[in-house]
């Protein structure tokens, strides 16, 4: 089943701002990992100041829905604005489909990251779609069946 999720982006106070939301709506982090734990981007350095800022965090609200967000990053994507502070994530049943979608909502808009494997083990992918929203595709290669 395909799933849509909000994403959030914080200029560094993501995990001050996630553990608010925990506490607003109960539950426990599924994860939350720091810009540190991050292997290398190809030589391209992160200030150590950085590390410790949150680089994924996940929080599920319900059954069906789970909060995300991150810290944004100098060189990492934009530098945070209300009204680009945040993106609609969509995880889907497979590849091909995530292709498709990504494909589709990209045309006449900006690919911020083409469809790839990752290092977290996701083939994911980033774009601005025509309209000036963002989008996060994804699928899970350990929920195929």
């Amino acid at each position: 089943m395909t799933t849509v999720n909000t994403y959030l982006t914080f200029d560094g106070n993501c995990e001050t701002a996630f553990n608010f939301y925990k506490s607003v709506f109960g539950g426990e982090f599924k994860y939350m990992g720091r810009f540190k734990d991050m292997p290398s981007m190809g030589g391209k350095e992160m200030p150590a100041s950085d590390g410790e800022k949150i680089m994924h965090v996940s929080l599920p609200v319900s059954k069906e829905t789970i909060l995300m967000g991150s810290d944004a990053l100098e060189g990492f994507g934009p530098p945070v604005q209300v009204g680009n502070n945040f993106s609609i994530s969509v995880n889907t049943d497979n590849k091909e489909e995530a292709d498709q979608l990504h494909n589709s909502l990209s045309a006449g808009g900006i690919i911020g990251m083409p469809m790839n494997e990752t290092f977290w083990g996701s083939y994911f992918g980033m774009c601005t779609d025509q309209f000036g929203i963002n989008w996060m595709v994804s699928f899970e290669k350990a929920q195929q069946k």
